[in-house]
C-alpha cells in the first residue's frame, strides 16, 4: 500500500481518480477510485501522523461518499416508524469495530448486501475512541471508504456508544464532567455520527428514598445532552438519541425505573425546550456485562439473560413513550441460540463488540507472533489493569482490545490472504447475527422512512492552499507532477 509522505504526494496519486478545485470535489474515474484509490486514502488516513494528510484523506472521503449515493445518516426516522408499531420483528445490530476496522466494515456491508439488509449500525464507545486510537473522523472515514468498497448505496448509520459520564469525575466536578461530554458529543457530530448514545446511569444513586430521586442526575443530564445534541445538529438531520437506566453489569432494570426515568426526562426537557424531539431508545440492564464473565481458564460463563424483563421495558417504551423500545448491550458473548430471543421480544437493538474481537485474535490465520507480540506489550504496559487474583488469561482476555491501537500499522501489514481467512470467518458469524436478529430482507423498510440528508463540509485549509489558483502548476496535483 503506497504510503503518502506529504500532501504533495497524496494530491499526485488522486489526480487519476479526482478532479479538487475551488473548495469541491469530483470524481472523475470511479473504478479507479474504488479499486485503488479509496484503500490508499484509508490506509493513509489511519496510519499517518501528518495531519494535514489525515485531514484531506478524511475530507476527500467525506465528499466523495454523495457521489458514491452513500449517506450518513440517522435512524431516527425509522425507530419513530417502530414506535409507531408501523412494523415489528426487527433488531438492529450496533457493532463496535475496536480494530481490522476497514475489512471487518467491509464484511459487515457485504453481509448487508447479501441479506438485503441496511439495518445495522457502526458504532465506537467513547472509552474505545481513546484506546483504540481512532478519533470519531477516523472511525467515520474508515466505515464510509468500506461502504465505497463494497458497491453499498443508500444510508450508513454511525454511532457514538456509551458517551458516558464518569460518576467519580461528575462527583468532584459536575460541571467539568459535563462540558467534556459536550466536547465529544460536538467532535462526534462534526464527524458524522448522527445517533448518538448518552449513558449518564453511572450516576443512578440506589441509596436516595425513592426510584425517581435515584434517578434525578441520571434523567437530568440526558435531557440536558439531548438539548445539546438539538442546538448543534445538522440543518434536517435529527440526531437518534438513545438514554440508559441501568449501567451494565449491575441489577435489572425494573418497569417502575424506566416510568421513573422517563416522566423525569420528558418534564426536564420540556423545560430546556418545548418542542425539542427526545429520545429513540432506552438502554436496559438484564443481565449482561461487557465481554462476558471470565472465568480462570479464559472462557465465558453461562449468562442468564432475562427476556420477560426485556420485552416489558421494550412495551413500556413502545406504547407509552413513543421509542422503538429497549437495547440490550453487551450480547456479542451470548450463546447462539440466544440470538433469534431478541426479535421475538421486540427488543430495537443489540450491541455486540468482543465476540467480533474474539474472532480476529483467535483466528487461526492471525499470525502467532503477532499475536504474541501484542500479549507481552498488554503485559508491560496495561499491567495496572490487572485486578488481585485474575489469572494470566483472565487479565489477557479483558485487555486484549487495547491491543488494537498500538498495533494497528501491524494489522494494516497483514498479508491479503490473511486478511481474507479472517474476514471469511467474521462473515459467517455477521450473516447469522443478521438473520437470528431479524435484520435480513429490510433495506425495503430502511429506504421508506429514512431521509438523506447531504451534509457538504468545508475543505481543511492545508489542502484549500494547494489546490487553489496560486498552487503549483494549476493541475490540483500541489505541485506535484513534473
Amino acid at each position: 500500500m503506497k504510503e503518502y509522505q506529504n500532501l504533495g504526494e497524496l494530491l499526485n496519486s488522486m489526480k487519476s481518480g479526482t478532479s479538487i478545485s475551488g473548495g469541491k470535489l469530483r470524481i472523475t474515474n470511479k473504478e479507479l477510485f474504488r479499486d485503488q484509490l479509496i484503500d490508499e486514502l484509508v490506509f493513509n488516513l489511519s496510519i499517518t501522523e501528518d495531519a494535514s494528510v489525515k485531514e484531506s484523506c478524511q475530507w476527500i472521503i467525506w465528499e466523495a461518499v454523495r457521489e458514491f449515493g452513500i449517506f450518513p445518516s440517522s435512524i431516527q426516522e425509522f425507530y419513530e416508524a417502530r414506535g409507531r408499531d408501523e412494523f415489528d420483528g426487527v433488531t438492529v445490530p450496533a457493532i463496535n469495530l475496536r480494530g481490522f476496522t476497514y475489512d471487518t466494515a467491509q464484511m459487515v456491508i457485504k453481509t448487508g448486501l447479501k441479506n438485503e439488509s441496511k439495518a445495522f449500525i457502526f458504532e465506537i464507545a467513547k472509552s474505545e475512541i481513546g484506546y483504540t486510537f481512532q478519533s470519531p473522523a477516523e472511525y467515520v472515514s474508515v466505515c464510509l471508504a468500506a461502504a465505497i468498497k463494497t458497491g453499498y448505496i443508500g444510508p450508513l448509520f454511525i454511532q457514538g456508544d456509551h458517551f458516558q459520564v464518569k460518576a467519580k469525575n461528575y462527583k468532584e466536578n459536575a460541571e467539568a464532567e459535563i462540558t467534556g461530554l459536550k466536547n465529544l458529543i460536538k467532535e462526534a457530530i462534526d464527524a458524522g455520527f448522527y445517533n448518538i448514545d448518552i449513558d449518564s446511569s453511572t450516576v443512578v444513586d440506589l441509596s436516595k428514598p425513592t426510584i425517581k430521586e435515584q434517578q434525578e442526575d441520571n434523567y437530568s443530564i440526558c435531557a440536558q445532552l439531548t438539548a445539546y445534541i438539538r442546538q448543534i445538529q445538522p440543518k434536517g438531520i435529527t440526531v437518534s438519541v438513545g438514554g440508559e437506566i441501568g449501567e451494565v453489569g449491575t441489577k435489572n432494570s425494573t418497569p417502575e425505573e424506566l416510568t421513573a426515568f422517563m416522566e423525569g426526562y420528558k418534564e426536564t426537557l420540556s423545560q430546556l425546550g418545548s418542542d425539542l424531539e427526545g429520545l429513540s431508545k432506552i438502554s436496559v440492564q438484564t443481565g449482561t456485562s461487557h465481554g462476558g464473565v471470565v472465568l480462570p481458564d479464559g472462557s465465558i460463563a453461562d449468562v442468564k439473560l432475562d427476556f420477560n424483563t426485556l420485552e416489558e421495558l421494550s412495551k413500556i417504551a413502545r406504547e407509552k413513550y413513543g421509542m422503538s423500545g429497549a437495547v440490550q448491550h453487551g450480547a456479542s458473548t451470548l450463546p447462539d441460540e440466544a440470538f433469534h430471543r431478541f426479535p421475538e421480544t421486540e427488543t430495537s437493538e443489540v450491541h455486540l463488540a468482543t465476540g467480533f474481537q474474539n474472532i480476529i485474535y483467535e483466528s487461526k490465520a492471525l499470525p502467532a507472533e503477532l499475536k504474541a507480540n501484542i500479549y507481552e506489550w498488554l503485559k508491560t504496559n496495561c499491567a495496572a489493569d490487572r485486578k488481585e487474583g485474575q489469572t494470566e488469561e483472565q487479565f489477557i482476555y479483558k485487555t486484549r482490545k487495547k491491543g488494537f491501537g498500538p498495533f494497528k500499522k501491524e494489522f494494516w501489514g497483514l498479508a491479503s490472504e490473511i486478511k481474507q481467512a479472517i474476514r471469511e470467518e467474521l462473515g459467517a458469524k455477521f450473516d447469522f447475527l443478521f438473520k437470528k436478529l431479524g435484520a435480513d430482507n429490510t433495506q425495503l423498510l430502511i429506504e421508506k422512512y429514512i431521509n438523506m440528508q447531504a451534509v457538504p463540509k468545508e475543505m481543511p485549509q492545508a489542502l484549500a492552499s494547494m489546490t487553489g489558483p496560486s498552487s503549483g502548476c494549476g493541475c490540483g496535483c500541489g505541485g506535484g507532477c513534473n
